[in-house]
């Protein structure tokens, strides 16, 4: 992702907690629709319309206290504080998932056994927040609590940012394996083709599948880092203006390349350093559904795909030979449950064109997995090339009318903290005036859960829903009519009740249905709880 925009104020004010945590139904009065949430279906039916379905995200940056914590060293509490309006954030605006960053250089939001505390928290590597708790646990818990996923987001290679202050931690690689670490310009990068340091990246993957309940696992674009200029610059902005870098600084690989080729092996060293990557990802794949099948697995790789494929409309970097990230080649081998391309280019810049690279990255995927695009949403209102409200809601419209594209992730989640030019108001009013349920997964499972079992009583101008969760429930899609109009929302399955309240026009509601919904999106038979 890219760190190197000027970072606007951090905004709480605005955050109305009470979305999040009062058990009110809120329903919207846009009709939903089964894939396109917005479209308008026939009224009147004695059944509710199917379920809307998109994923709707954004990242939560870590790395240079970027989305969270807004800066280093504060107190628990106040990241605590930070963390809650963000989630409620989230959830007032029908976001259903966040993608919070874990690993940001080889060290740890969260305690591990593994890697240290990052700095990003307390502005010492390796020291825990005071007073002592687990950010992720927290995260995890109070995401839940409001109906929204929890994807733990990992940086697979990158072991020292350059603006990184304190000194590495005694339990940080650069001190416990410096041989598998290697200086490239200002950063230490992981050399992925060290078995020890790819090896590390997955413990530490497999790790928080297993202590925690996140519903899934994300890496980012650093494979072999973005090239740069001799001596030393920064290569992921140039790439993004869909330029290259002169006079390369090679990754300094020659120790663990020779031991493969005395080794015998017989790859070229691109198809090596791609190699080296492709086992990573298979290997995450595999590992993280046999200890957790429900645990999604997705990444985000730079947009633009392989040279000798694209459209030929389309230039600029090449993620295949400089990143050595084969992204095609793990779609087609079904090695992600979701691909999340950094599409970061308005339609209008034609050589990089979001709508053709995202007909692309659909063309490409012949397994069937979701294509959930990553937006610039932090482009708006950036010192340079800014973005306006109009290009995102562009850009959703366009993966709306995709059949192949099922959502999409902002970047990051300050602008919307920010509500940079209005983006939160117009998204709220429009695209986002109602909930969605995420899109299944049927690969990793398709049974659907018992439905629900709830009970309803009506008192004053309230209709309270009481719902008994069922093993494997994890939340409940509620349908409620008004006179002919149908209305969708939400509820945790933690929740366990809800209150529907009267139309202040239409009265109280004449039917209401409800159904369970699995951890993988699998909806139960919907069960009518009132109405004749």
């Amino acid at each position: 992702m890219q760190t190197n925009l000027k970072r606007r104020a951090f905004a709480l004010a605005g955050v109305a907690s009470a979305l999040a945590l009062g058990g009110l139904l809120t329903a919207c009065k846009t009709p939903p629709t089964a894939t396109v949430p917005g479209a308008v279906v026939q009224a009147g039916a004695d059944q509710p319309p199917p379920a809307p379905r998109e994923f709707r995200a954004a990242w939560v940056s870590t790395v240079a206290n970027i989305d969270w914590p807004s800066k280093q060293n504060l107190t628990a509490q106040q990241q605590q504080a930070e963390a809650i309006a963000i989630l409620d954030r989230a959830k007032a605006m029908n976001l259903n998932a966040i993608v919070l960053q874990v690993r940001p250089s080889a060290d740890a939001i969260y305690a591990s056994n593994i890697e240290p505390w990052s700095e990003y928290l307390t502005g010492t590597q390796g020291k825990p927040p005071q007073p002592w708790y687990d950010p992720l646990k927290f995260w995890i818990a109070e995401a839940h609590a409001r109906g929204l996923e929890l994807h733990a987001w990992f940086n697979p290679y990158r072991a020292r940012h350059n603006i990184a202050k304190s000194p590495a931690a005694p339990n940080h690689i650069s001190r416990t394996n410096p041989a598998a670490v290697k200086q490239y310009g200002n950063f230490l990068w992981m050399d992925p083709g060290e078995e020890s340091a790819s090896k590390q990246t997955l413990d530490v993957v497999l790790d928080v599948v297993k202590r925690y309940d996140v519903d899934g696992v994300h890496i980012d674009d650093y494979f072999y880092p973005y090239p740069i200029e001799a001596p030393n610059a920064a290569g992921n902005a140039a790439a993004l203006d869909g330029k290259a870098a002169k006079a390369e600084l090679d990754f300094p690989d020659q120790a663990s390349w020779q031991r493969y080729v005395a080794g015998g092996g017989k790859l070229d060293k691109p198809s090596w350093r791609r190699d080296n990557v492709n086992r990573l990802i298979e290997g995450m794949y595999e590992e993280v559904h046999h200890e957790k099948s429900w645990v999604r697995v997705g990444i985000s790789p730079f947009g633009i795909g392989r040279p000798d494929r694209r459209p030929p409309t389309i230039s600029g970097f090449s993620q295949y030979d400089k990143l050595y990230a084969d992204a095609e080649t793990w779609l087609q081998k079904g090695w992600v449950d979701y691909l999340s391309p950094q599409l970061y280019w308005p339609v209008s810049q034609t050589a990089q064109a979001y709508d053709t690279l995202l007909d692309y990255w659909i063309g490409q995927n012949t397994q069937g997995r979701h294509i959930w695009p990553g937006m610039f949403t932090s482009r708006i209102g950036a010192p340079s090339r800014d973005y306006q409200p109009q290009d995102i809601l562009q850009q959703i419209d366009i993966a709306r009318s995709r059949p192949g594209a099922g959502g999409h992730v902002h970047f990051s989640m300050v602008a919307l903290m920010e509500n940079r030019k209005g983006l939160d108001d117009q998204l709220m009013a429009g695209q986002y005036a109602q909930p969605a349920l995420v899109p299944a997964s049927p690969w990793l499972g398709s049974t659907a859960p018992s439905a629900p079992k709830v009970s309803a009583a009506r008192g004053g101008r309230l209709l309270k829903l009481n719902m008994t969760p069922g093993k494997g429930d994890a939340l409940y899609a509620v349908w409620t009519r008004y006179g002919s109009e149908w209305r969708f929302s939400v509820v945790p399955a933690a929740q366990k009740h809800a209150l529907v309240t009267d139309d202040a026009k239409l009265g109280e509601p004449n039917a209401v249905f409800v159904s369970a919904v699995d951890r993988l999106g699998n909806e139960s038979e919907r069960v009518k709880v009132w109405g004749k």
